[in-house]
């Protein structure tokens, strides 16, 4: 039997990552793309010491079309029948009031979030059509579900990627590819330490006196819909940590 493949944008670490090491754990062949070529050197490095499959490096910056269509297009033939695409790429970047906003990080959250996803969904799709079958599995947020102070565009950008994995599983219905969204509420990743730039006090309080998921959670949960049978199809899971109920309340009693 061939092993399917799976294409994971972002997988460079957090969900990404975990995503890619567990789908490669579960007999996937995997594709793993992300800017940043030594964390996928070292990734690919570690799927094939500890698991039979085969790996397939992008190195691209998905913000940019051209280097999306460049690696995408010169995919060698073997590695084209894609069945599953992730769509974790993605990121917050500042966090304050819309009349304050900074136009550099919405146009990387409306870049990365949006038109990235867009732009290897829109390259990726067409292959699924042509081999009859595939699987796309966005990565969303409980920011797409609903808005918090401070959230406005990159909740929005989450919102886009909620209506997006709609359009897609209602224009995609008829060829039989199926179409999910995760959507996590807190994950303790670089998510924080990137939407702060850098300042680790920040984002360490993002996640101080409870619990969060980790990307273990979220990799186990993408893994789990991938491998539904052929007539399921799970349109979308909001996860949250059991001490977060929704974007604002959370119950920080623990000493941590």
């Amino acid at each position: 039997m061939i092993n399917k493949i799976a294409l994971v944008t972002g997988a460079t670490s957090g969900i990404g990552e975990e995503t890619a090491l567990q789908l490669a754990a579960s007999g996937y062949n995997v594709i793993i793309t992300g800017r940043r070529i030594n964390r996928l050197n070292k990734l690919a490095e570690q799927i094939k010491s500890t698991c039979n499959v085969e790996v397939h490096i992008l190195n691209f910056d998905i913000r940019n079309k051209e280097e999306v269509e460049q690696a995408i297009n010169t995919l060698p033939e073997e590695w084209r029948k894609i069945h599953l695409l992730v769509n974790n790429a993605g990121l917050a970047a500042g966090l304050s009031h819309i009349q304050d906003g900074s136009f550099e990080d919405w146009e990387q959250m409306i870049d990365t979030n949006i038109k990235g996803l867009l732009y290897i969904s829109r390259l990726i799709m067409p292959l699924m059509i042509e081999n009859g079958q595939g699987h796309i599995i966005n990565i969303g947020s409980i920011a797409g579900k609903e808005v918090y102070e401070n959230g406005n565009v990159y909740c929005a950008t989450k919102h886009a990627v909620d209506a997006i994995t709609k359009g897609m599983r209602i224009d995609l219905l008829p060829h039989g590819i199926k179409v999910s969204s995760v959507s996590p509420g807190m994950v303790e990743t670089e998510f924080s330490l990137v939407r702060f730039k850098g300042d680790e006090t920040q984002a360490a309080n993002v996640y101080k006196g409870f619990e969060p998921l980790r990307a273990t959670d979220i990799a186990e949960t993408v893994v789990w819909i991938a491998t539904r049978p052929a007539h399921v199809n799970i349109n979308d899971i909001l996860i949250m940590p059991t001490a977060q109920a929704n974007s604002t309340t959370a119950n920080r009693n623990k000493n941590t």
